[in-house]
């Protein structure tokens, strides 16, 4: 192929994608303004990997649009990925103590488990029975193609498990098996959605045409900025670059206080150009409501040492009612067992129903 052949062709995919992202973009938008209007028709799902504590990063991209979700009366599912955990790593220490942190993470920041289902991969078997059929509806070069599969095998230099590569059709059964129709992803996550859409229009049309059973769920395109870690890079646990939910505010204070920044005195907003001081404007801005070039000129030649204690003071001031929450919380661990063991129970039911209507669909219930 020639040069030109070759950038032809990444051209004509780059506009395939940019359509592609595009039109999903419109029916999100769609979809929010159908919420607005009758927010008890949808039933969003959504989750974590308990590979550790949640950051602030995972409070401003996911958590707190979750709870805004929950508590406009969407039917709201939040699934504990443990299972996935084993996609790339080789050991399952300390799941426990994460799955319990996460809920108390998930509980400080406000979801409430009255009104959402908090549960685990694990305690759900019908939900990964549902894997069986589904692999069934989709080819191997679809697999191979997922963006997230090949990122994720790339970043955790394993060789590739069956696990990683059926990734997308696990999350596939976590969204159909409670009937989900909204799943709230970033753009990278879009591929996810749509072969979902692939499985439940495929099951539909070849077992169930007449009644189907499976909604084809739309992506809720988050418009949350990436929240810059405090070197500047994307925040994340295995950067070390994060300011956790539960951290103390002692803790806190000191990890600001020793990240990075520039030799320039006067303080700008230029991510670009001086990413470590602008992540920490950033940080603040988050917290306070303000924006950051607003606090860069407040600060000005008062220099880095006078940004570092105002971040310190913002971010401490907008996590102590989650700290105090989660240290009330933390006072009786039967009470969060509690939390995930009704989660589970309640999931169990969705799954076993779910799973008799496919095997009724196919004709498999003697």
């Amino acid at each position: 192929m020639t040069d030109e052949a070759q950038n032809s062709q990444i051209t004509a995919v780059g506009n395939e994608m940019s359509a592609s992202f595009l039109a999903a973009k419109k029916r999100s938008d769609e979809t929010l303004a159908a919420i607005e209007k009758n927010p008890g028709k949808f039933t969003m799902l959504t989750g974590d990997r308990p590979t550790g504590r949640l950051h602030m990063g995972h409070y401003f991209g996911t958590l707190r649009s979750r709870v805004e979700m929950q508590n406009k009366g969407v039917h709201t599912n939040i699934i504990i990925a443990d299972y996935q955990v084993i996609t790339d790593r080789d050991t399952t220490e300390h799941i426990q103590d994460n799955v319990l942190n996460l809920i108390l993470d998930y509980m400080a920041a406000g979801i409430d488990p009255e009104k959402t289902m908090i549960y685990t991969h694990s305690a759900v078997p019908a939900e990964n029975q549902l894997m069986l059929p589904f692999l069934s509806l989709v080819t191997e070069s679809e697999l191979h193609r997922n963006p997230t599969v090949k990122a994720e095998m790339e970043a955790s230099g394993h060789a590739l498990t069956g696990l990683l590569l059926t990734y997308p059709v696990h999350q596939a059964c976590d969204i159909l098996f409670c009937k989900g129709n909204i799943v709230p992803v970033g753009k990278d996550q879009l591929p996810h959605i749509e072969l979902t859409r692939t499985i439940a229009r495929r099951f539909n049309e070849r077992y169930a045409k007449k009644n189907p059973v499976f909604p084809e769920p739309d992506a809720i395109l988050s418009d949350a900025p990436e929240i810059p870690g405090l070197d500047g890079q994307k925040m994340s646990k295995s950067r070390g670059n994060s300011i956790m939910l539960s951290a103390t505010a002692e803790e806190t204070a000191k990890l600001i206080k020793k990240s990075r920044t520039d030799s320039e005195r006067r303080i700008t907003f230029d991510p670009i150009n001086r990413p470590e001081v602008s992540a920490l404007l950033t940080t603040a801005a988050l917290t306070t409501g303000r924006k950051p070039e607003e606090i860069a000129e407040e600060i000005g030649d008062s220099g880095a040492g006078a940004l570092k204690m105002y971040v310190v003071e913002s971010v401490n001031n907008f996590l102590a009612p989650m700290r105090e929450r989660r240290a009330e919380l933390a006072q009786d661990m039967d009470y969060v067992r509690d939390v995930l063991a009704e989660g589970n129970r309640k999931a169990n039911a969705i799954a076993n129903e779910t799973l008799e209507q496919v095997r009724d669909a196919m004709g498999m219930c003697y």
